[in-house]
This record gives C-alpha cells, structure tokens and sequence, in this order.
C-alpha cells in the first residue's frame, strides 16, 4: 500500500519538477525579458506580495467571482430543482435554456457592456451566466436519472411530495449537481479574468493587461499562475466537499 501511493505520488511530482526546471534552464537560456526563468517570477510573486499589488488584485477577483458564483449557482439549482419535479416548468423552461446555454459566456459581453455598462456589476453578471446554466441543466440531468421505482417506493410508504424531494430525489441527483458545481467553480475564475482584462480596471485580469502593456512577462506569468492556484483550489474544495456529502452511501 505505501508502496503503490509512493509511486503515485512520484508519478504526479517527476513531471511537474521536471517542468520546472526545463523552465528555469530555458529562461536562463534565453536571457531575453520575453520568457523569464523561473527563478525570475519567483522573485516578483513575492515582490508583488510584499508591495500588496497582487492580494489587492486576488480580493477584488475573489469579491467578483464569491458573489457571482454563490448567486449563479444558486438560481441554477432552484431552476433545475424548479424544471425536474414539476413537467410544467420543464416544457416551459427547458427549450429557453436550450437556446441560451451554448453561449458562450464572453458572448454576452458585448451586450452587458451596452446594458449595464462597465462597473462591478458588469463581472459578476458574467460569473452569474456562467454558473446558471451548467447548475441549471446538471440539476435537471441528475434528478431526470433518478430511477422512479425509488420514488414510488417512497410514496408507497407514505411520504410526503417534499420529504421525497429532500430524502431521495436530491441525494440521488447529488452527483450530478456536484459536476455542474465542479466544473463550473473553475470556468468563473477564467470569465472573471477575461471580463476584467476587457471591461474591469482592477483584478487579476487588469493586473495582467497592464503587465502586457508594460512588456512585463514576470508578472504575466504570476497572474497565471495565480489564476491556475485558485481554479484548482476551488474544484478540489468541491471534489471535497462531494466526498464528505456522497462518500458514505456510494
């Protein structure tokens, strides 16, 4: 057993390290401000942190992306919840979404820009499209999959429409509404970013269109990395939180 989990974990280190320093040596290589070695972006992420530009930037990204999130997300769950119980709202609601989900997410900003105009309003709509619609169908996927003799069963023995909601038909949607959830946690840092390098002049994405402006290739790839540090942070924080809600009964 320690065995095994040794060489999975050297299987997920060796070619991360072995990225790392083919960077360094290029960069080194290179001596060209273009592509910096590693140790070069390094040295800003921790001046960036020092002199507060990037936490300031990561706040004002995280505020956009909490509330965006946190509101898309869950409309998209009382949309799908809404669509799979009650055949109504399905045949009403469910070709609208059809038509709308393919969008894709930066195609709506030309239109809020004219809308709502460019303010902090602007970024948060955006995240919100982004979590509705994926929540939204993901939800309305996994309780359409739930097998109705679990259902019948449930009514059988007498329980009630909102006890059978709560008790079976949610559990048994949970994995797919974990996905859409999942998935999604990771997209709205990337919308975030674009809204913001397009529309927003503060955030990550500001930072980084400044940094471009500037020639500054180090602090591009700190946004960068940055941008990949928090999209990983908040799907594993999902995958976790799928495992303490679903882990015991699958």
């Amino acid at each position: 057993m320690k065995q095994s989990l040794f060489k999975n974990n050297l299987l997920y280190l060796v070619p991360i390290s072995l990225f790392l320093v083919l960077w360094e040596i290029a960069g080194q290589n290179a001596q060209t401000p273009l592509f910096p070695p590693l140790s070069k972006v390094i040295e800003e992420f921790g001046s960036l942190l020092r002199n507060g530009t990037l936490l300031k930037g990561l706040g004002a990204s995280f505020g956009r992306v909490f509330i965006g999130y946190i509101l898309g997300s869950i409309a998209g769950l009382f949309v799908g919840i809404l669509m799979g119980v009650n055949k109504m709202a399905e045949y009403s609601l469910r070709p609208l979404i059809s038509i709308l989900f393919p969008i894709p997410t930066l195609g709506w900003l030309p239109l809020l820009m004219l809308w709502i105009g460019i303010n902090e309003i602007l970024p948060v709509t955006l995240i919100f499209i982004c979590a509705f619609f994926p929540v939204a169908y993901n939800t309305l996927t996994g309780i359409k999959e739930v097998k109705e003799e679990y259902i019948n069963a449930a009514r059988t023995l007498g329980a009630s429409s909102c006890y059978i909601l709560w008790h079976v038909i949610l559990p048994m949607a949970s994995p797919n509404i974990f996905t859409g959830l999942r998935l999604e946690s990771g997209m709205v840092w990337r919308t975030v970013i674009a809204a913001e390098m397009f529309a927003i002049p503060t955030g990550i994405g500001a930072l980084l269109m400044n940094a471009e402006s500037l020639i500054r290739v180090d602090i591009i790839m700190v946004c960068l990395v940055v941008l990949s540090i928090m999209c990983s942070i908040f799907e594993r924080f999902f995958l976790w939180l799928e495992h303490r809600a679903t882990g015991a009964w699958r």
